[in-house]
């Protein structure tokens, strides 16, 4: 009865998205990928509102219920009929009068399974599409024929693009950029590749008072460029986002100057890098948000950029890989044993990345069942100097990890899944 209920509640919402696009008819920008859609989604939406009426989805708001929901302006209601109800007045109402509506949406979409973006592009049809990466494994695999056949469902927002409409991607991406040969769009650039139309130059860490609080570079286009700062996250992976936006912004007819002003306004979404306050005198990257063989591999390269007494990489579960599981956990293992110096693994398949990564180490890795249990001893073991970076996939929870281990409790509101309706589940 409950998949009955879901996928009505999923058509009507639909169908009322959809009308309302019709309606209005705003510009519409998408946002897709495997890595670091929810980051570009909100440096694109920082970008824009200076200059345009701009609306986002929230969080991480990508699915065929998150999209219709940006769409028609609503929150979640989660499992509240009166809520749903709610969402339903609201839709007629904007159907129905007029309305002040958004001149651009910002859609992250997203995909679990075959077929997941081809019925949000039922929905509404792209006016430019931001891909951000496309891995060698990316997450969801299980649920496909092949890699490649993931990367061919999370492209399909630019298949969508009217002919020389603007297409924007990683410029050090190989499989974007060849996917997009075989467009007619306008095609612009980012990342730091030498020849990215945004090119990324000179990233590092930004200091204040003796600190690292985040991430510095110069974003260049053209003959144009500017010092960029990117506060509470560390990696080089958080300037991307801002030259994806930035790359966006032109192609839509903004300064550089507009964009660099709405730009200043972004800040890094929770869970992603993001540099909080330990117990005991020790630093934590809290990447907890989810987890891929490609995002762990940023997360550990953002380790390695903080001077510590020790670093400790906590790592769970990484999901959905299917076949590929076993192999991609034993070479993070391995990747991880060479970038910190305590590796503690959390979940069943994890045990395949502590394995790998006591063949360099034994006596420095440890390995949990839960992030409530890893928790528990971690909060004894840290000391001061200490770095931990805390990663794993959603169902993991690591934000428990995190949590545990802050220095000030009220810390734990600038986490992931901090909604009643995620704190009451297991």
């Amino acid at each position: 009865m409950k998949t009955i209920l879901r996928s009505i509640t999923a058509e009507l919402l639909a169908v009322l998205a959809r009308l309302i696009v019709r309606k209005y008819k705003p510009a519409i920008v998408m946002v897709t990928g495997s890595v670091g859609k929810t980051s570009t989604k909100d440096a694109v939406a920082a970008t824009l509102h200076t200059a345009l009426f701009v609306r986002a989805s929230a969080k991480s708001y990508n699915s065929e219920f998150g999209v219709p929901l940006t769409i028609l302006g609503a929150a979640n209601p989660w499992s509240n009929p009166l809520g749903w109800a709610r969402v339903f007045k609201e839709a007629l109402a904007l159907l129905i009068l007029p309305n002040h509506y958004p001149k651009v949406l910002v859609l992250e979409v997203g995909a679990d399974r075959p077929g997941d973006l081809a019925r949000i592009l039922r929905i509404a049809t792209p006016s430019l599409v931001i891909v951000t990466r496309l891995p060698a494994v990316p997450v969801h695999v299980e649920a496909y024929a092949s890699p490649e056949a993931v990367r061919e469902e999370e492209f399909a927002p630019a298949y969508a693009l009217a002919p020389g409409a603007p297409l924007v991607l990683s410029a050090d991406d190989s499989f974007a950029l060849a996917l997009a040969k075989r467009l007619d769009t306008k095609t612009v650039t980012y990342g730091m590749a030498p020849d990215a139309d945004v090119r990324v130059i000179n990233p590092g860490l930004h200091i204040e008072a003796g600190k690292p609080v985040g991430m510095q570079a110069t974003l260049r286009a053209a003959k144009e460029e500017a010092r960029i700062i990117i506060r509470g996250a560390l990696g080089e992976q958080q300037l991307l986002p801002a030259a994806a936006a930035i790359a966006a912004a032109l192609a839509l007819g903004l300064s550089f100057a507009d964009a660099l002003e709405g730009l200043a306004s972004y800040a890094p979404p929770p869970g992603r890098t993001r540099l909080l306050e330990g117990a005991n005198g020790s630093l934590l990257i809290d990447d907890s948000y989810n987890s891929s063989p490609a995002a762990v591999e940023e997360g550990l390269k953002a380790l390695n950029l903080l001077r510590a007494k020790r670093r400790i990489a906590v790592l769970a579960d990484m999901l959905e890989l299917g076949r590929y599981s076993v192999a991609e956990h034993e070479r993070i293992g391995a990747l991880a044993a060479e970038s910190a110096d305590i590796v503690v693994a959390v979940g069943i398949r994890a045990r395949a990345l502590a394995e790998k990564a006591r063949e360099g180490n034994e006596e420095n890795v440890l390995a949990f069942d839960s992030a409530r249990e890893a928790a528990g001893t971690l909060r004894g073991l840290i000391q001061e100097g200490d770095v931990l970076l805390i990663k794993g996939s959603q169902s993991m929870r690591m934000e428990r990890v995190t949590e545990a281990l802050l220095a000030d409790p009220l810390d734990a509101a600038k986490l992931v899944r901090q909604d009643r309706e995620w704190k009451r589940k297991l």
